[in-house]
Protein backbone atom coordinates (compact mmCIF):
# COMPACT_ATOMS: atom_id res chain seq x y z
CA UNK A 1 0.00 0.00 0.00
CA UNK A 2 1.49 3.33 -1.01
CA UNK A 3 -0.29 5.59 1.46
CA UNK A 4 -0.90 5.42 5.19
CA UNK A 5 -3.01 7.71 7.35
CA UNK A 6 -1.41 9.42 10.33
CA UNK A 7 -3.18 10.49 13.56
CA UNK A 8 -4.16 13.85 12.07
CA UNK A 9 -5.86 12.20 9.15
CA UNK A 10 -3.32 13.38 6.58
CA UNK A 11 -1.88 11.10 3.93
CA UNK A 12 1.73 10.03 4.47
CA UNK A 13 3.61 9.20 1.28
CA UNK A 14 5.68 6.04 1.81
CA UNK A 15 7.56 6.81 -1.37
CA UNK A 16 8.65 10.24 -0.14
CA UNK A 17 12.10 11.24 0.99
CA UNK A 18 11.20 11.63 4.69
CA UNK A 19 9.67 8.16 4.96
CA UNK A 20 12.51 6.66 2.90
CA UNK A 21 15.26 8.11 5.09
CA UNK A 22 13.35 7.26 8.28
CA UNK A 23 13.01 3.63 7.22
CA UNK A 24 16.67 3.41 6.20
CA UNK A 25 18.16 4.91 9.35
CA UNK A 26 15.78 3.32 11.86
CA UNK A 27 16.34 -0.04 10.20
CA UNK A 28 20.08 0.55 9.94
CA UNK A 29 20.30 1.42 13.64
CA UNK A 30 18.44 -1.79 14.57
CA UNK A 31 20.45 -4.10 12.31
CA UNK A 32 23.74 -2.36 13.13
CA UNK A 33 23.06 -2.99 16.83
CA UNK A 34 22.46 -6.66 16.09
CA UNK A 35 25.61 -6.79 13.96
CA UNK A 36 27.76 -5.29 16.71
CA UNK A 37 26.30 -7.60 19.36
CA UNK A 38 27.07 -10.64 17.18
CA UNK A 39 30.50 -9.24 16.16
CA UNK A 40 29.68 -8.87 12.46
CA UNK A 41 30.94 -6.15 10.08
CA UNK A 42 28.48 -3.25 10.24
CA UNK A 43 28.54 -2.77 6.44
CA UNK A 44 26.83 -6.16 6.10
CA UNK A 45 23.87 -4.84 8.08
CA UNK A 46 23.33 -1.95 5.66
CA UNK A 47 23.39 -4.22 2.59
CA UNK A 48 21.08 -6.78 4.26
CA UNK A 49 18.65 -4.01 5.20
CA UNK A 50 18.50 -2.91 1.56
CA UNK A 51 17.61 -6.43 0.48
CA UNK A 52 14.94 -6.68 3.20
CA UNK A 53 13.24 -3.32 2.62
CA UNK A 54 13.88 -2.84 -1.11
CA UNK A 55 11.42 -3.51 -3.94
CA UNK A 56 12.65 -7.11 -4.36
CA UNK A 57 12.31 -7.81 -0.63
CA UNK A 58 9.57 -6.40 1.59
CA UNK A 59 8.78 -3.54 -0.77
CA UNK A 60 8.87 -0.92 2.00
CA UNK A 61 11.20 1.30 -0.07
CA UNK A 62 10.12 1.57 -3.69
CA UNK A 63 12.01 4.65 -4.90
CA UNK A 64 15.36 2.92 -5.38
CA UNK A 65 16.61 5.55 -7.82
CA UNK A 66 16.32 8.24 -5.13
CA UNK A 67 18.30 6.06 -2.73
CA UNK A 68 20.94 5.20 -5.32
CA UNK A 69 21.43 8.86 -6.26
CA UNK A 70 21.78 9.88 -2.62
CA UNK A 71 24.24 7.05 -2.02
CA UNK A 72 26.30 8.26 -4.96
CA UNK A 73 26.81 11.55 -3.11
CA UNK A 74 28.46 9.56 -0.32
CA UNK A 75 31.04 8.16 -2.73
CA UNK A 76 31.71 11.68 -4.03
CA UNK A 77 32.36 12.99 -0.51
CA UNK A 78 34.51 9.94 0.26
CA UNK A 79 36.76 10.66 -2.73
CA UNK A 80 36.89 14.37 -1.88
CA UNK A 81 38.06 13.67 1.67
CA UNK A 82 40.55 11.16 0.34
CA UNK A 83 42.00 13.82 -1.96
CA UNK A 84 42.39 16.19 0.99
CA UNK A 85 44.81 13.70 2.57
CA UNK A 86 46.89 13.18 -0.58
CA UNK A 87 49.83 15.43 -1.35
CA UNK A 88 50.13 15.89 -5.17
CA UNK A 89 53.81 14.88 -5.27
CA UNK A 90 53.19 11.65 -3.38
CA UNK A 91 50.16 10.88 -5.56
CA UNK A 92 52.09 11.27 -8.82
CA UNK A 93 54.88 9.05 -7.51
CA UNK A 94 52.39 6.33 -6.54
CA UNK A 95 50.59 6.56 -9.89
CA UNK A 96 53.83 6.01 -11.79
CA UNK A 97 54.79 3.05 -9.63
CA UNK A 98 51.35 1.41 -9.80
CA UNK A 99 50.47 1.81 -13.48
CA UNK A 100 51.91 -1.53 -14.60
CA UNK A 101 50.30 -3.37 -11.69
CA UNK A 102 46.90 -1.82 -12.46
CA UNK A 103 46.98 -2.69 -16.18
CA UNK A 104 48.24 -6.28 -15.81
CA UNK A 105 45.93 -7.10 -12.89
CA UNK A 106 42.89 -5.71 -14.75
CA UNK A 107 43.64 -7.89 -17.77
CA UNK A 108 44.09 -10.95 -15.55
CA UNK A 109 40.81 -10.43 -13.66
CA UNK A 110 38.92 -9.78 -16.90
CA UNK A 111 40.27 -13.10 -18.17
CA UNK A 112 38.98 -14.89 -15.07
CA UNK A 113 35.49 -13.44 -15.55
CA UNK A 114 35.50 -14.24 -19.26
CA UNK A 115 36.61 -17.82 -18.67
CA UNK A 116 34.12 -18.63 -15.91
CA UNK A 117 31.18 -17.01 -17.74
CA UNK A 118 31.99 -18.90 -20.94
CA UNK A 119 32.27 -22.20 -19.08
CA UNK A 120 28.74 -21.72 -17.71
CA UNK A 121 27.30 -21.24 -21.18
CA UNK A 122 27.06 -17.47 -21.49
CA UNK A 123 27.46 -16.02 -24.96
CA UNK A 124 30.77 -14.49 -26.02
CA UNK A 125 29.31 -10.96 -25.90
CA UNK A 126 27.94 -11.53 -22.40
CA UNK A 127 31.20 -13.11 -21.25
CA UNK A 128 33.30 -10.19 -22.50
CA UNK A 129 31.15 -7.63 -20.68
CA UNK A 130 31.04 -9.78 -17.52
CA UNK A 131 34.83 -10.09 -17.50
CA UNK A 132 35.27 -6.37 -18.12
CA UNK A 133 32.81 -5.38 -15.39
CA UNK A 134 34.32 -7.64 -12.73
CA UNK A 135 37.98 -6.71 -13.22
CA UNK A 136 37.74 -3.68 -10.91
CA UNK A 137 37.98 -3.47 -7.11
CA UNK A 138 35.63 -1.44 -4.94
CA UNK A 139 36.76 2.12 -4.29
CA UNK A 140 34.28 2.53 -1.48
CA UNK A 141 35.15 -0.71 0.38
CA UNK A 142 38.87 -0.22 -0.14
CA UNK A 143 38.83 3.31 1.28
CA UNK A 144 36.12 2.83 3.91
CA UNK A 145 38.06 -0.01 5.55
CA UNK A 146 41.43 1.75 5.36
CA UNK A 147 42.73 3.54 8.47
CA UNK A 148 43.44 7.18 7.71
CA UNK A 149 45.23 8.45 10.81
CA UNK A 150 47.92 5.81 11.39
CA UNK A 151 51.28 6.93 10.02
CA UNK A 152 52.61 3.51 9.10
CA UNK A 153 49.64 2.98 6.77
CA UNK A 154 50.32 6.09 4.70
CA UNK A 155 52.27 4.32 1.95
CA UNK A 156 49.73 1.49 1.76
CA UNK A 157 46.99 4.09 1.31
CA UNK A 158 48.88 5.87 -1.46
CA UNK A 159 49.42 2.63 -3.41
CA UNK A 160 45.82 1.53 -2.90
CA UNK A 161 44.45 4.87 -4.11
CA UNK A 162 46.75 4.90 -7.13
CA UNK A 163 45.53 1.46 -8.20
CA UNK A 164 41.89 2.41 -7.69
CA UNK A 165 42.33 5.61 -9.70
CA UNK A 166 43.79 3.70 -12.63
CA UNK A 167 40.90 1.26 -12.47
CA UNK A 168 38.42 4.15 -12.38
CA UNK A 169 39.96 5.57 -15.55
CA UNK A 170 39.69 2.18 -17.25
CA UNK A 171 36.07 1.91 -16.10
CA UNK A 172 35.31 5.35 -17.57
CA UNK A 173 36.76 4.29 -20.92
CA UNK A 174 34.63 1.13 -20.83
CA UNK A 175 31.47 3.11 -20.01
CA UNK A 176 32.18 5.55 -22.85
CA UNK A 177 32.58 2.62 -25.25
CA UNK A 178 29.29 1.05 -24.16
CA UNK A 179 27.34 4.31 -24.23
CA UNK A 180 28.63 5.36 -27.65
CA UNK A 181 28.79 2.02 -29.46
CA UNK A 182 25.50 0.35 -28.62
CA UNK A 183 25.13 -3.35 -29.32
CA UNK A 184 27.76 -3.65 -32.03
CA UNK A 185 30.84 -2.72 -30.01
CA UNK A 186 33.49 -3.57 -32.56
CA UNK A 187 31.70 -1.89 -35.45
CA UNK A 188 30.79 1.35 -33.66
CA UNK A 189 33.94 1.91 -31.60
CA UNK A 190 35.13 5.50 -31.92
CA UNK A 191 38.66 5.90 -30.57
CA UNK A 192 38.42 9.69 -30.44
CA UNK A 193 35.26 9.55 -28.33
CA UNK A 194 36.97 7.08 -26.03
CA UNK A 195 40.10 9.22 -25.57
CA UNK A 196 38.37 12.58 -25.18
CA UNK A 197 37.64 12.27 -21.41
CA UNK A 198 41.22 11.18 -20.69
CA UNK A 199 42.61 14.11 -22.68
CA UNK A 200 40.46 16.50 -20.63
CA UNK A 201 41.67 15.12 -17.30
CA UNK A 202 44.78 17.37 -17.06
CA UNK A 203 42.67 20.33 -18.21
CA UNK A 204 40.26 19.82 -15.29
CA UNK A 205 43.23 19.46 -12.94
CA UNK A 206 44.85 22.68 -14.16
CA UNK A 207 41.59 24.64 -13.89
CA UNK A 208 41.12 23.37 -10.34
CA UNK A 209 44.64 24.42 -9.37
CA UNK A 210 44.13 27.92 -10.79
CA UNK A 211 40.71 28.26 -9.13
CA UNK A 212 42.07 27.21 -5.76
CA UNK A 213 45.07 29.53 -5.94
CA UNK A 214 43.31 32.65 -7.17
CA UNK A 215 39.76 32.26 -5.82
CA UNK A 216 39.17 29.56 -3.23
CA UNK A 217 42.16 30.11 -0.92
CA UNK A 218 41.83 33.93 -0.91
CA UNK A 219 38.17 33.54 0.12
CA UNK A 220 39.09 31.05 2.84
CA UNK A 221 41.83 33.34 4.22
CA UNK A 222 39.44 36.31 4.23
CA UNK A 223 36.55 34.57 5.97
CA UNK A 224 38.19 31.70 7.90
CA UNK A 225 36.53 32.84 11.14
CA UNK A 226 33.10 31.89 9.77
CA UNK A 227 33.00 28.11 10.09
CA UNK A 228 29.62 27.82 8.43
CA UNK A 229 30.99 29.63 5.38
CA UNK A 230 33.99 27.28 5.13
CA UNK A 231 31.62 24.31 5.39
CA UNK A 232 29.38 25.60 2.59
CA UNK A 233 32.31 26.60 0.40
CA UNK A 234 33.86 23.13 0.77
CA UNK A 235 30.66 21.33 -0.21
CA UNK A 236 30.10 23.65 -3.15
CA UNK A 237 33.68 23.16 -4.36
CA UNK A 238 33.47 19.37 -4.07
CA UNK A 239 30.13 18.97 -5.84
CA UNK A 240 30.87 21.68 -8.40
CA UNK A 241 34.10 20.09 -9.62
CA UNK A 242 32.40 16.66 -9.56
CA UNK A 243 29.70 17.95 -11.92
CA UNK A 244 32.25 19.60 -14.23
CA UNK A 245 34.14 16.30 -14.47
CA UNK A 246 30.93 14.43 -15.25
CA UNK A 247 30.02 16.95 -17.98
CA UNK A 248 33.33 16.41 -19.82
CA UNK A 249 32.99 12.62 -19.74
CA UNK A 250 34.94 11.79 -16.59
CA UNK A 251 33.26 10.45 -13.46
CA UNK A 252 31.97 12.63 -10.64
CA UNK A 253 34.15 10.57 -8.27
CA UNK A 254 37.34 11.49 -10.12
CA UNK A 255 36.24 15.12 -10.18
CA UNK A 256 35.71 15.09 -6.41
CA UNK A 257 39.13 13.51 -5.88
CA UNK A 258 40.78 16.21 -8.02
CA UNK A 259 38.90 18.85 -6.02
CA UNK A 260 40.31 17.39 -2.80
CA UNK A 261 43.89 17.07 -4.06
CA UNK A 262 43.83 20.67 -5.28
CA UNK A 263 43.17 21.86 -1.71
CA UNK A 264 45.40 19.28 0.04
CA UNK A 265 48.40 21.61 0.43
CA UNK A 266 46.31 24.26 2.20
CA UNK A 267 46.43 24.49 6.02
CA UNK A 268 42.62 24.42 6.03
CA UNK A 269 42.50 20.93 4.42
CA UNK A 270 42.38 18.96 7.68
CA UNK A 271 39.66 21.19 9.14
CA UNK A 272 37.54 20.60 6.03
CA UNK A 273 38.13 16.85 6.24
CA UNK A 274 37.02 16.68 9.88
CA UNK A 275 33.92 18.83 9.35
CA UNK A 276 32.69 16.78 6.36
CA UNK A 277 33.16 13.28 7.80
CA UNK A 278 29.68 13.08 9.43
CA UNK A 279 28.08 14.15 6.15
CA UNK A 280 30.08 11.51 4.28
CA UNK A 281 29.00 8.75 6.69
CA UNK A 282 25.34 9.78 6.39
CA UNK A 283 25.37 9.24 2.63
CA UNK A 284 27.51 6.09 2.77
CA UNK A 285 24.87 4.33 4.86
CA UNK A 286 22.42 5.12 2.05
CA UNK A 287 24.88 3.84 -0.56
CA UNK A 288 25.28 0.42 1.07
CA UNK A 289 21.51 0.21 1.51
CA UNK A 290 21.06 0.88 -2.21
CA UNK A 291 23.46 -1.96 -3.10
CA UNK A 292 21.18 -4.44 -1.33
CA UNK A 293 17.95 -2.79 -2.55
CA UNK A 294 18.87 -3.08 -6.23
CA UNK A 295 19.44 -6.83 -6.17
CA UNK A 296 16.57 -8.91 -7.62
CA UNK A 297 16.51 -12.08 -5.51
CA UNK A 298 13.93 -13.75 -7.78
CA UNK A 299 16.44 -14.06 -10.65
CA UNK A 300 19.24 -15.42 -8.47
CA UNK A 301 18.48 -19.17 -8.97
CA UNK A 302 19.31 -18.91 -12.69
CA UNK A 303 22.89 -17.80 -12.02
CA UNK A 304 23.55 -18.97 -8.46
CA UNK A 305 26.28 -21.53 -9.21
CA UNK A 306 27.98 -19.35 -11.79
CA UNK A 307 28.02 -16.38 -9.39
CA UNK A 308 29.35 -18.45 -6.48
CA UNK A 309 32.07 -19.97 -8.66
CA UNK A 310 33.07 -16.61 -10.11
CA UNK A 311 33.00 -14.85 -6.73
CA UNK A 312 35.17 -17.49 -5.05
CA UNK A 313 37.60 -17.51 -7.98
CA UNK A 314 38.04 -13.73 -7.79
CA UNK A 315 38.30 -13.70 -3.98
CA UNK A 316 41.03 -16.34 -4.15
CA UNK A 317 42.96 -15.03 -7.15
CA UNK A 318 42.89 -11.28 -6.57
CA UNK A 319 45.12 -11.35 -3.45
CA UNK A 320 47.52 -13.78 -5.14
CA UNK A 321 47.81 -11.73 -8.34
CA UNK A 322 48.14 -8.42 -6.52
CA UNK A 323 50.76 -9.90 -4.20
CA UNK A 324 52.84 -11.23 -7.07
CA UNK A 325 52.67 -7.99 -9.07
CA UNK A 326 53.37 -5.72 -6.11
CA UNK A 327 56.38 -7.79 -5.11
CA UNK A 328 57.67 -7.31 -8.66
CA UNK A 329 57.67 -3.54 -8.14
CA UNK A 330 59.59 -3.87 -4.87
CA UNK A 331 56.74 -3.54 -2.38
CA UNK A 332 57.15 -5.43 0.90
CA UNK A 333 55.70 -8.89 1.46
CA UNK A 334 53.32 -7.74 4.21
CA UNK A 335 52.07 -4.69 2.29
CA UNK A 336 51.47 -6.78 -0.84
CA UNK A 337 49.26 -9.27 1.06
CA UNK A 338 47.50 -6.52 3.00
CA UNK A 339 46.64 -4.57 -0.13
CA UNK A 340 45.75 -7.70 -2.10
CA UNK A 341 43.08 -8.71 0.40
CA UNK A 342 41.76 -5.16 0.71
CA UNK A 343 41.21 -5.14 -3.07
CA UNK A 344 39.80 -8.67 -3.23
CA UNK A 345 36.22 -7.70 -4.04
CA UNK A 346 34.44 -6.47 -7.18
CA UNK A 347 33.54 -2.83 -7.66
CA UNK A 348 30.38 -0.75 -7.46
CA UNK A 349 31.38 0.23 -11.01
CA UNK A 350 30.41 -3.32 -12.05
CA UNK A 351 26.77 -2.60 -11.19
CA UNK A 352 26.79 0.57 -13.30
CA UNK A 353 28.56 -1.14 -16.22
CA UNK A 354 25.97 -3.93 -16.13
CA UNK A 355 23.04 -1.50 -16.37
CA UNK A 356 24.65 0.52 -19.18
CA UNK A 357 25.55 -2.65 -21.12
CA UNK A 358 21.96 -3.95 -20.91
CA UNK A 359 20.64 -0.61 -22.18
CA UNK A 360 23.18 -0.69 -25.02
CA UNK A 361 22.15 -4.21 -26.02
CA UNK A 362 25.59 -5.65 -25.27
CA UNK A 363 24.51 -7.75 -22.25
CA UNK A 364 21.56 -10.00 -21.47
CA UNK A 365 19.51 -9.58 -18.30
CA UNK A 366 20.82 -12.92 -17.07
CA UNK A 367 24.38 -11.69 -17.55
CA UNK A 368 23.54 -8.53 -15.59
CA UNK A 369 22.15 -10.66 -12.76
CA UNK A 370 25.42 -12.61 -12.68
CA UNK A 371 27.37 -9.36 -12.38
CA UNK A 372 25.11 -8.13 -9.56
CA UNK A 373 25.24 -11.40 -7.62
CA UNK A 374 29.00 -11.81 -7.97
CA UNK A 375 29.64 -8.22 -6.93
CA UNK A 376 27.46 -8.44 -3.82
CA UNK A 377 28.94 -11.80 -2.76
CA UNK A 378 32.47 -10.45 -3.05
CA UNK A 379 31.57 -7.22 -1.23
CA UNK A 380 30.17 -9.24 1.66
CA UNK A 381 32.90 -11.88 1.94
CA UNK A 382 35.74 -9.42 1.36
CA UNK A 383 34.39 -7.18 4.12
CA UNK A 384 34.48 -10.15 6.51
CA UNK A 385 38.04 -11.04 5.52
CA UNK A 386 39.36 -7.49 5.95
CA UNK A 387 37.45 -6.60 9.13
CA UNK A 388 38.52 -9.76 10.94
CA UNK A 389 42.16 -9.81 9.80
CA UNK A 390 43.43 -6.27 9.10
CA UNK A 391 43.34 -2.88 10.84
CA UNK A 392 40.13 -0.99 9.97
CA UNK A 393 38.01 1.77 11.54
CA UNK A 394 35.18 -0.76 12.17
CA UNK A 395 37.21 -3.80 13.27
CA UNK A 396 35.51 -6.09 15.77
CA UNK A 397 38.75 -6.78 17.65
CA UNK A 398 40.08 -3.86 19.67
CA UNK A 399 43.65 -4.68 18.60
CA UNK A 400 42.72 -4.13 14.93
CA UNK A 401 40.57 -1.00 15.29
CA UNK A 402 42.20 2.05 13.74
CA UNK A 403 40.45 5.29 12.79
Amino acid sequence: MRHRVNLRGNSMDTGGITFTFAAIFLGAAALASAALYTRQPIIIAYIALGALLGPYGGGVITNVQLVADAGHVGIIFLLFLLGLDMQPSALLSSLRASSLVAVISSIAFAGVGLGVATSFGFSLSDSIVIGAALMFSSTIIGIKLLPTTVLHHKHLGEVLIALLLFQDLIAIVLLVILQSAGGELAANLDVMIMLQPLALLPVVGALCWLSVRFALLPLIRRFDRYHEYIFLLSIGWCLGVAEVAALVGLSAEIGAFIAGVSVATSPIAQYIAISLKPLRDFFLVIFFFSVGAQFDLSTLPTVIWASITLALALLALKPLIYHGLLRRVSESHSLAWNLGFRLGQCSEFALLIGVVAVEAGALSQQGNTLIQATTIITLLLSSYIVVFNFPTPIAIKESLRRD
